[in-house]
C-alpha cells in the first residue's frame, strides 16, 4: 500500500474492522513513527450530520492527553471518507483476552478496570462522554499498560440508531437511558463499565438476545443476573460493586468514575466497600466482608484461645450435621421414589390410562370436546399472538399428543390470539433512536428512514407512515422521515452582475431577490452595486438577498445664473448638485462688476451630477 493519506500517512496493513470503521497500521512519513488510522465506512461519510459530529468530537478527543487514553494525533478526509490518526499500540483488546481465558481472576480484572476508571474520570472532567465503553475499546499493551480508545467516534454516532434500526455501538454494553435514546451523561459510561467488569469476572455478558433491539430492551426492563450465580468464586464485595455500577436508575450508580475506582481500591486493600446493595438503603454503608489481607506463610499470627474454642465447637456441630444427613437423606430419597412410583403406570390399572390426542391447530371449542370424550380436562395456560395459527386455535399443548396419562388429567394449552393488530405509536417529535425503541417496544419494525431538510431540529422525526393511531399487524414496518435541520446555502456573489443574472444565480441557490435602485458613477446602469447578505454568507434556504441595482449616473439641469451676483450664483449652482468654478474678467461697465457675465454649460443643459459649471464674473478694469 503506497497510497498516502492526508499527504503523509503510508498504509502498511489492515489490522482490524468494526461496525463503523476499518483500522490500518500506517507510517507517519513526516515524523517517522508508526500510527493507527481508523477509516470510517463510506456510508457514514455521506451522512452530513454524522460527519459534522465526527469533526467536532475528533477535535475534542485530540485534546484528551492522559496515559490511559489512546492519543488522537490528526484527522482528515481522503478519497470520499473520513479518518482519524491515533497512537499505534501493540497488544490486544480486553474482549480477546476474555475470549481466550474464559474469565479473569479478580486481581487481574481490577488491574484493568482501575485505569479505565481513571481515563473516564479525566474525560468526564473535560466534558467528553465516551458512550461506547466495551471490552473491544479497552487495549492492554504488551508492556501491561491499559488504554481506552474510540473517544470521539463513539460520541459522534453512538447516541442514535442507524437507518436500519440497529443501535450504533454495541447494545450489549449500553445503558438503559442510552437504549431509550434519551440524553446521557457520565453515569452512562459507568453503567457500561459495570457490564465490562461483569463480563471480565464471569466470561459472559448479562443480557443476550436475538437482535440488538432485543438486547436493548432487556437493558431497560430486566435486572442483571447475580455474577456469583455464574461464577461462585467472585467475592461478594466485587458483586456489590458491579450491581451498583449497573443500577437501572442513573442516580443509584456511582456518582463518578473516581468513586468507583475508590471502591475497587478499598476491596484491593482489604477494606469494606461503600457500594449499596439495595436502592432502599441509599444512606446505609454496606460493610461487606473484606478480602483477607495477604500474609506470608512464615508470619502467620497466633490464634487466640477463644477463637480455637469456637472453632472446635463449629467442627463438632458439623460432624453432628453430617451424621444426621447420612441417616435422613436415604430416607427422603426412598420416600420420593415411592411417591414417584405411585404416580406412574405401575400403580394404575391400564384402564385408567388414556393417550393424549393431538389438538394442535384445532379450534378451542373443538379441542375441549375432543378432550372431554377422552375424560380429560383442558386448562388455558396463556394466550399469545401468532402470525401462523388463527385466533382461538390451539398453538401448543402439554402433555404432548401421544403421551399416556390418567383419566381426569388436565391438558394445559396455549391459545393463539391470531396475528393481532397493533396501534401505531406517535413518534413524531422524537429522536430517531427513541422512535426505533418505541416501535420495537410495540413489536413493530422500523421501515424506510428518509432524511429531509426542515424547520425542525436536526435528528427529530418530522413524519411517519402509517400515522399515529393506525392499526397494523404485528411486525409491520413503520417508515419515518428524520429532519436534517434547516437547509442552508452560501450566498453567491452577484455584485457587478446584471439584475437578470443575479436573479438567476440566486434562484439556482434556492434564494429570493429583493431589488432596489441607486445612482452610481462607477457601476454601469442595470448592474448590481452591492448585496446583503454579502457573498459567502451561510443562510437558510429560501432567504431573501437584497441587491442594489445601478440606475446609472445621476444627471441634473444646469440653472441659469447670468446677471446674478457671484455669491448667489455659486450657491444656486451648488444647491443643484454641481460644482461652481469662478473666473474673473475685466469690465469697464460698473454695473457688471461682481455679476456673472456668462456661464458654461449654459442654462438648461443636462449634465452629470457633480459636474463643474464655469462662471465668468465681472471685475473692475485696472486704470
Amino acid at each position: 500500500m503506497d497510497e498516502l493519506f492526508g499527504g503523509r500517512y503510508k498504509l502498511i496493513e489492515k489490522i482490524g474492522t468494526g461496525g463503523m470503521a476499518d483500522v490500518f497500521k500506517a507510517e507517519d512519513t513526516i515524523l517517522n513513527r508508526l500510527v493507527s488510522i481508523k477509516m470510517l465506512h463510506p456510508q457514514f461519510a455521506h451522512d452530513e450530520n454524522f460527519v459534522a459530529r465526527f469533526r467536532r468530537e475528533a477535535q475534542a478527543a485530540a485534546g484528551l492527553s492522559h496515559p490511559n487514553i489512546v492519543n488522537v494525533f490528526d484527522w482528515g478526509r481522503h478519497d470520499g471518507t473520513y479518518f482519524i490518526v491515533m497512537e499505534y499500540l501493540e497488544g490486544e483488546n480486553l474482549k480477546h483476552i476474555i475470549g481466550k481465558r474464559g474469565f479473569l481472576p479478580p486481581e487481574e480484572a481490577i488491574d484493568i478496570i482501575g485505569p479505565v476508571c481513571e481515563a473516564l474520570a479525566f474525560a468526564h472532567k473535560n466534558q467528553i462522554i465516551h458512550r461506547d465503553i466495551k471490552p473491544h475499546n479497552i487495549i492492554v499493551t504488551n508492556d501491561g499498560a491499559v488504554k481506552v480508545t474510540d473517544f470521539g467516534i463513539a460520541r459522534a454516532g453512538a447516541s442514535t440508531m442507524t437507518q436500519t434500526g440497529s443501535i450504533m455501538g454495541t447494545a450489549t454494553y449500553i445503558s438503559p437511558e442510552q437504549a431509550q435514546g434519551v440524553v446521557v451523561d457520565k453515569s452512562s459510561d459507568i453503567y457500561s463499565l459495570g457490564v465490562v467488569l461483569f463480563e471480565a469476572l464471569t466470561g459472559r455478558v448479562p443480557f443476550e438476545g436475538e437482535s440488538p433491539v432485543a438486547v436493548a430492551l432487556k437493558q431497560v426492563r430486566e435486572m442483571p443476573p447475580s455474577p456469583r450465580s455464574i461464577n461462585p468464586d467472585i467475592p461478594q464485595p466485587l458483586e456489590t460493586i458491579i450491581l451498583k455500577a449497573m443500577a437501572k436508575n442513573p442516580r443509584e450508580r456511582y456518582l463518578s468514575a473516581e468513586e468507583m475506582k475508590a471502591d475497587l481500591a478499598r476491596y484491593t486493600n482489604g477494606m469494606p466497600v461503600r457500594a449499596i446493595v439495595s436502592p432502599a438503603e441509599e444512606k446505609t454503608m454496606i460493610m461487606t466482608s473484606p478480602r483477607p489481607a495477604r500474609v506470608a506463610k512464615s508470619a502467620a499470627p497466633a490464634v487466640p484461645s477463644e477463637v480455637r474454642i469456637k472453632t472446635k465447637r463449629r467442627e463438632r456441630r458439623k460432624k453432628r450435621i453430617i451424621w444426621a444427613l447420612l441417616i435422613i437423606v436415604p430416607i427422603i430419597i426412598l420416600f420420593i421414589a415411592l411417591v414417584a412410583l405411585a404416580t406412574t403406570d405401575f400403580f394404575q390399572p391400564e384402564a385408567r390410562l388414556v393417550a393424549v390426542p393431538n389438538i394442535k391447530g384445532r379450534p378451542l371449542d373443538e379441542a375441549r370436546d375432543i378432550l372431554k370424550k377422552r375424560d380429560l380436562k383442558i386448562e388455558i395456560e396463556s394466550r399469545v399472538f401468532n402470525d401462523e395459527v388463527a385466533s382461538e386455535h390451539i398453538l401448543a399443548q402439554d402433555p404432548d399428543w401421544g403421551e399416556r396419562v390418567g383419566k381426569e388429567s388436565t391438558v394445559r394449552v396455549t391459545v393463539s390470539k391470531g396475528a393481532g393488530e397493533i396501534k401505531v405509536p406517535d413518534v413524531v417529535g422524537k429522536t430517531e433512536a427513541q422512535a426505533t425503541y418505541l416501535l420495537a417496544k410495540e413489536n413493530l419494525d422500523l421501515g424506510e428512514v428518509k432524511r429531509e431538510y426542515s424547520d425542525g431540529a436536526e435528528g427529530i422525526v418530522i413524519n411517519q407512515e402509517p400515522g399515529p393511531g393506525a392499526r397494523v399487524k404485528r411486525g409491520a414496518p413503520v417508515s419515518i422521515t428524520v429532519s436534517k435541520g434547516e437547509s442552508r446555502v452560501d450566498v453567491p456573489d452577484v455584485v457587478e452582475k446584471t439584475a437578470q443574472e443575479a436573479a438567476t444565480l440566486l434562484g439556482q441557490a434556492g434564494l429570493k431577490m429583493n431589488q432596489t435602485e441607486e445612482h452610481s458613477s462607477s457601476v454601469s446602469k442595470g448592474e448590481i452595486i452591492k448585496q446583503s447578505p454579502s457573498a459567502g454568507t451561510s443562510v437558510k434556504t429560501g432567504s431573501t438577498v437584497t441587491v442594489v441595482v445601478s440606475s446609472g449616473v445621476e444627471t441634473v439641469t444646469v440653472p441659469g445664473v447670468v446677471g446674478e451676483g457671484e455669491s448667489d450664483a455659486v450657491s444656486k449652482i451648488e444647491s443643484n448638485g454641481l460644482e461652481a468654478q469662478v473666473v474673473y474678467e475685466s469690465t469697464s461697465t460698473p454695473e457688471d462688476v461682481g455679476k456673472v457675465l456668462s456661464q458654461d454649460p449654459v442654462s438648461g443643459t443636462e449634465v452629470n451630477k457633480n459636474s463643474t459649471v464655469t462662471l465668468k464674473v465681472g471685475q473692475a478694469a485696472t486704470p
